[in-house]
Parts: structure tokens; C-alpha cells; sequence
């Protein structure tokens, strides 16, 4: 039997402490009140004084209450019945149905013993060229997207969510706008994807320690849906509300800060949830694609620059694209090798050809007279960002290289591609090209 405590020495914003022995870091309580019961977290233990955060703030609660530790740590159901369904950041339900209470388990263990991973070698189909193209998403990897607020970030993983080829979609939120919230259910329900979704939704308006249990809710359900054969993907929206809220309760417990404010253990925060991505041998997978919003476009906040050592790669949104400059999928050469001869050769040279057309846009804002070569890279540089740079274009990968040799040959001669010529003579076009101009 658990002890049940009735002496609470601190209230400090939403964190409680009292004195108490035998407790572990992680586990539950119950706080009676006069508001009701109040569900709480250890998420700091200090000689006896233990740190509980109350989840829905510690408002109506005082030092003569009742505490009693359940002995278990934070539990959610597990089940088939989770499909289509939405929660908050405890498990509860926010789209009105049933509570699920069968097949409980923990949230939050260890990773993946690595002998049990296997080595990334498929990809999974986006939809999205400067994805699949440029940037394959590989089953397994941990790759977040660096942005900035007012960009379609929330959009674009809509799209992932509809059009990626995996089993099952698991989003979670948090520190959404309710209509950013309302935006991503809607859509998935309206094209008929919510049926192999599960949304794990934090908003701006609910408790913060809500926010870091999300991610711990959506990949621990992962974990378990791969265990069972499902190839599931994670998607994260927005990492940088998460390491806000660990920020905001550091400072309530009068942690020593680190870099702006952060938690000096942010990166082992980080990566505790990121190395959940996993392939298992005979069983499903795990592929994690976050959303970092980096204020004032730095890349140097503590945020996105403890992502980009965690993680393999990163996607840069910038004005509504996805830039082909700095975006990098460290493991796409274990798939573009099994897709199509081309993948590679014309993923480098398309590359490399649009930054000469960056140059060109240098020298015309300049002044300087335009050459025909100039011309010839300016048409290429705009049939690039209109056929396969625009988010609202989808294709399948093979369409995307297809697009890719038409627009080479409606701008350039085949010896200016620096292609190799068994390539040129298997793939380019014989006929005169229909580009969208």
C-alpha cells in the first residue's frame, strides 16, 4: 500500500514539494482538494523533498492536502481502438469518446537496444519532390524540419500525413493554436486519413507539463504499433513549445539555467524522444519528423542547434519551399541507390545548376548585362521552383525525375548537365518537352 502524505512544505507556480520516502522519479500521484482530484508527476526527487508538477495547475490546492502516490508512472491504453481517435497531453480524450482503460503501459522507457535495429534501407514515399527527390525520407531515421513562425509548417505535415506510404500516422501537438489544432484534424478527417491516424493534441491554452508528455504519449504508442508489424511514422509539431515548457519548469524549480535560459540536460531531453526511431528486425518500424521553429531564423538557438546533432539531417522551410540549399537527408544514399539509376546523378546535377541560377539572379539585381547562357539558367531556375520546389505540386518519385529530364532539356543541351552519357541516352527526353512554364 502507498503512502498518503498530508503535509505539502511548497507551492511554487505548478510544482508542489513535500517530504516523502520510497517514491520513484516519474511516478504518479493524487492530490485531493477542494477544486477535486488533481493528478500529479515526481520530476524531481532532492534527499526526501520530492517535486510533484500538478497537470492542471496547482490553483484551489493547499499545503494541509492529501497526497497519495500511486506507485506506477504515467499509463496509457494500447489498442487497435486508438485509430481515428484524438487526445490531450495525458491521454484523455478530446474528441468526446470513450476513455480507453484496457492494455495500459508505461510511457517514456528506454530506447531500442541497437542489436535489435536494423540498418535504414527503405524509403518512404512523400508525394513531395523536394522529399523524394532531393531529400528521401528513409524508414527509421529522426529528421526535423528547421523553420520559422508564419511559414506552412503545419501544412506541409499535413500533406506527409496524407500522402506518405506507412501504415499508421501519429501526430502529436504541441503548444498549438486551437485552429492550428482544428486545421490538422479536419483535414486528415475530410480525406479520409484519420481512420489510420491518432492525434495526441496539446494546446496553447492547456497545462504545461501536458506538453512534454506528448511526445512520450505518441512514440510510446509507436513503439508498441511497430512491435506488431506497423511501419508508423511520428509526426512532432513543434519541438521548440516542448523545450519551452522544460525551460518553464526549470525555472519554477530554481534550476541553475543553461544556454538562454535552457536546461543544461536539453540535449539528453532531446534525444531521449528522438532515438525512438527504430526498424526492428522481424517487426515494424519507427521514422520521427519533427517540426523546429527557429526565432529570428537562428540556427544557432539552443533548440535547433541541439536537433542538428541529434538528428540525421534537417529540412529548411523558408518563404513556403523547401530550399535545396542546407536541407540534408544523411541516409538517403541507402535508398537512392535502389530507386532509379538516375535518382542520384540527377538529384546532384539539378543541385548544382540552380545555384548557378542563383548566381544569375545576383548579377541581373546588380545591373550586369544578361548573356543567352544567363537567360537560359534564369527559365531553368524558374521551371524548377514552379514544377517541383512549389509545395502544392504531388508526384510520385519516378514523375518527379521524369520532370526533372524535361526541364534539363528545355533549358539546356545534354553535354551542359554534366550527366553521364549512358544516362543521357536511357533518360533524355526524345521528344520536345511540356513543361509548366
Amino acid at each position: 500500500m502507498r503512502k498518503i502524505y498530508n503535509k505539502i512544505t511548497q507551492i511554487s507556480g505548478n510544482v508542489i514539494v513535500l517530504s516523502a520516502t520510497g517514491i520513484k522519479y516519474g511516478e504518479l500521484a493524487v492530490i485531493k482538494s477542494e477544486r477535486g482530484d488533481s493528478f500529479a508527476e515526481v520530476i524531481r526527487i532532492d534527499g526526501k523533498l520530492v517535486y510533484l508538477q500538478v497537470f492542471a495547475g496547482s490553483g484551489g490546492i493547499s499545503t494541509g492536502d492529501e497526497v497519495r502516490f500511486l506507485g506506477k508512472q504515467m499509463e496509457v491504453s494500447f489498442s487497435d481502438n486508438l485509430l481515428g481517435r484524438v487526445f490531450d497531453g495525458t491521454g484523455r480524450p478530446r474528441d468526446g469518446g470513450p476513455i480507453l482503460t484496457k492494455n495500459l503501459i508505461e510511457i517514456g522507457g528506454p530506447t531500442v537496444n541497437p542489436a535489435k535495429r536494423l540498418i535504414p534501407s527503405n524509403m518512404i514515399h512523400t508525394g513531395i519532390p523536394m522529399i523524394d527527390l532531393f531529400n528521401s525520407l528513409v524508414e527509421s531515421q529522426k529528421i526535423s524540419i528547421f523553420t520559422t513562425s508564419g511559414e506552412p509548417y503545419n501544412e506541409l505535415l499535413a500533406r506527409v500525413a496524407l500522402q506518405a506510404k506507412v501504415d499508421i500516422i501519429i501526430l502529436g501537438g504541441m503548444g498549438l493554436r486551437y485552429d492550428d489544432y482544428l486545421f490538422l484534424k479536419n483535414t486528415l478527417e475530410s480525406e479520409g486519413s484519420l481512420s489510420r491516424s491518432i492525434l495526441c493534441i496539446h494546446t496553447a491554452a492547456d497545462p504545461v507539463v501536458e506538453c512534454i508528455m506528448v511526445p512520450d504519449i505518441s512514440l510510446t504508442i509507436a513503439e508498441n504499433f511497430a512491435l506488431h508489424g506497423k511501419k508508423v511514422l511520428v509526426l512532432l509539431t513543434d519541438m521548440k513549445n516542448f523545450c519551452d515548457a522544460l525551460k518553464e519548469i526549470a525555472i519554477t524549480m530554481e534550476q541553475v539555467p543553461s544556454n538562454r535560459g535552457y536546461p543544461g540536460d536539453l540535449y539528453s531531453q532531446l534525444a531521449a524522444r528522438y532515438e525512438k526511431a527504430v526498424d526492428f528486425e522481424d517487426a515494424g518500424s519507427v521514422t520521427i519528423l519533427s517540426i523546429t521553429t527557429m526565432p529570428g531564423n537562428d540556427v544557432t538557438h539552443p533548440v535547433p542547434d541541439n536537433t542538428g546533432y541529434i538528428t540525421e539531417g534537417q529540412y529548411y522551410l523558408n518563404n513556403g519551399r523547401i530550399e535545396p540549399f542546407g536541407s540534408l537527408s544523411r541516409l538517403k544514399q541507402f535508398v537512392n541507390k535502389k530507386t532509379r539509376d538516375d535518382h542520384r546523378p540527377l538529384m546532384d546535377a539539378m543541385v548544382q545548376l540552380y545555384a548557378y541560377y542563383q548566381e544569375v539572379l545576383e548579377k541581373k539585381a546588380m545591373g550586369f548585362r544578361m548573356t543567352r547562357s544567363d537567360n537560359r539558367f534564369l527559365k531553368y531556375g524558374i521551371l524548377f521552383e514552379r514544377n517541383l520546389m512549389d509545395l502544392s505540386v504531388e508526384m510520385s518519385l519516378e514523375e518527379a525525375l521524369d520532370t526533372g529530364w524535361r526541364i534539363l532539356s528545355e533549358c539546356f543541351v545534354p553535354e551542359e548537365t554534366g550527366i553521364r552519357t549512358e544516362l543521357i541516352k536511357k533518360f533524355w527526353p526524345k521528344e520536345k518537352p511540356q513543361v509548366n512554364a
